[in-house]
């Protein structure tokens, strides 16, 4: 049972419980009986068996847990923060469809400081929530509601990483002047990331966000992945998410030979490009992504939402492509990566079955480890977060596995395998009660409350 009194709010604090984790060097730590001990710096100091361990801390700052599950904190590759208010609407419109007549509206509502502070702490709250510890971020294409935004991530202590929506080529801001858009949008973003990039200690950081290339003129392509270069911080786009979408590249883009060499040709592709989606890319895309060793967030989710198409994961994986998980809400319907796991599991099930797919489906672990480590190596974070390891941050949750969804259970089972298959296919918005950023305590989920 949990013990009276708050769980702890900041380092140092040790935490007795079931542990489970991806290990950097391959392979998982599973304790059925383990302790996590977190220092004053907020830093992991020690992860493994509570039986033998002489804990560092005093037994008072030594939390009990158990039956309850530590796992690292989720990582989400993909979200639009101004879309959150339509979760869940506009299902099975083509995305193109979508954006006009869902989307373009509800950010243009975006667009000052009092809209994001309204929003971004309670989105901040509910990614908590969701167990998201670490999520990548479009914003809209309006600055005071960026700055707004990361005082509001500043404040609740998520880590995040957020960009100014970049369009020229067409826009929903009805205030600029078509001729400025471009020098306004680069001098915007410049100043964001000047005033952002590396904050908290690089808890908080910066990417240069060109909405996609229907939007976005090969100068603003071009001039960003340029920015984004110099600064040391992140770009990120969507590519090859509907086949509409493609076709329209193509039109704007004849001299491209594909989608991905749009971006190529700009300068786009690196390890510090995270690109959402790739549904449709050729064997030619595949492998110039893998050369680049450019990073992609998969977003199964909204890709069935949408009727977008299903990415072939395993084809991918094989290739060498580093592929992370986003929810991609709005088009996602909620913002749990434990979500994203179950439909992308479906997905690649069905693509073996009605496709004839040989290559073999990811594992419940496999998706952890995309759900977490893969997401921090997507990031070039995986040396600070993504697994339970002493020397790293402490960004963690704790999971009660007896709040999935109820049915008749085993709740003694011993099985790491069983246990996140449980978490993935029965997950439920309760079942995540804590989260912590290096340590300290996130606002949303309900650690308060006792079972």
């Amino acid at each position: 049972m949990i013990p009276d009194g708050t769980l702890p709010v900041q380092p140092p604090f040790a935490l007795r419980a079931r542990l489970l984790t991806p290990l950097a060097a391959g392979g998982t730590l599973h304790e059925l009986d383990g302790l996590l001990e977190v220092d004053d710096r907020g830093r992991i100091a020690y992860a493994g068996p509570f039986v033998g361990r002489q804990p560092a801390l005093p037994p008072e700052t030594v939390v009990d847990l158990r039956p309850w599950v530590v796992l690292p904190g989720l990582v989400d590759l993909h979200a639009h923060l101004p879309q959150i208010p339509n979760a869940g609407v506009g299902a099975g419109l083509d995305l193109l469809t979508w954006l006009e007549r869902y989307i373009f509206p509800l950010e243009r509502e975006f667009d000052d400081a009092d809209a994001a502070e309204r929003l971004a702490p309670v989105a901040f709250r509910a990614f908590a929530a969701a167990g998201t510890t670490t999520a990548l971020l479009y914003g809209a294409v309006f600055a005071p509601s960026l700055d707004a935004a990361f005082r509001a991530a500043e404040a609740h202590g998520i880590r995040a990483i957020l960009g100014k929506v970049m369009m020229d080529r067409l826009t929903y801001d009805e205030s600029i002047e078509p001729a400025t858009i471009l020098e306004r949008s680069l001098r915007e973003s410049n100043e964001l990331c000047a005033r952002w990039h590396g904050a908290d200690n690089g808890r908080l950081l910066y990417a240069y966000t060109p909405r996609f290339a229907v939007s976005c003129t090969e100068e603003m392509l071009r001039e960003s992945a340029a920015a984004a270069r110099a600064a040391g911080a992140y770009w990120q786009t969507h590519v090859a998410e509907d086949r509409d979408e493609i076709a329209e590249v193509g039109r704007l883009f004849p001299e491209a030979r594909d989608y991905v060499d749009v971006y190529d040709r700009v300068g786009g592709l690196g390890a510090r490009s995270v690109l959402a989606h790739a549904v449709h890319l050729s064997d030619r895309e595949l492998a110039r992504l893998v050369e680049t060793r450019t990073r992609v967030a998969h977003c199964p989710a909204s890709n069935l939402f949408l009727a977008s198409g299903v990415m072939p994961l395993a084809r991918y994986l094989e290739a060498g492509l580093l592929v992370g998980l986003g929810s991609d809400v709005a088009a996602g319907p909620d913002l749990s990566i434990f979500g994203a796991m179950r439909v992308g599991a479906y997905t690649q099930n069905a693509l073996r079955v009605v496709a004839g797919d040989p290559r073999p489906a990811l594992g419940p672990l496999e998706w952890l480890r995309m759900g977490t480590l893969g997401g921090a190596q997507a990031l070039g974070l995986e040396d600070a977060i993504g697994s339970l390891e002493a020397g790293k941050e402490a960004d963690v949750i704790a999971v009660d596995p007896s709040l999935v969804s109820p049915l008749p259970d085993r709740p003694t089972d011993d099985d790491p395998t069983a246990l996140m298959s449980r978490l993935i296919f029965r997950a439920h918005p309760a079942m995540v009660r804590a989260a912590w950023v290096r340590g300290r305590r996130l606002a949303g989920p309900p650690a308060e409350q006792r079972s």
